[in-house]
C-alpha cells in the first residue's frame, strides 16, 4: 500500500495538515479521508514513500538508542 499525506480544510473551516492515509491509490486514500472528514476540502495531496515499520522495530541499534534516551 502507498501512503498519501493530505492537507485539508474541514467543513467547519479548521485547517489540518499532514494527515497520513494508506491506500491502494489516491482515490482509495481519498475515499477513506472523506469517510473520516465528511464535507472536507482537499487542499494538497502528496504521495509519501512508505517505510516498513517491521524493519525499524527489529533494528537493535534503534532499540538501544531509544532505551538510552529514556535514562
Amino acid at each position: 500500500m502507498t501512503k498519501f499525506q493530505f492537507r485539508i480544510r474541514t467543513k467547519n473551516g479548521v485547517l489540518m495538515e499532514a494527515l497520513n492515509i494508506h491506500g491502494r491509490d489516491r482515490d482509495d486514500a481519498e475515499r477513506k479521508l472523506f469517510q473520516m472528514y465528511v464535507g472536507c476540502t482537499v487542499l494538497e495531496c502528496v504521495e509519501v514513500a512508505a517505510t516498513s515499520g517491521r524493519e525499524e522495530n527489529l533494528d537493535l541499534a534503534g532499540i538501544l538508542a531509544l532505551i538510552a534516551k529514556q535514562d
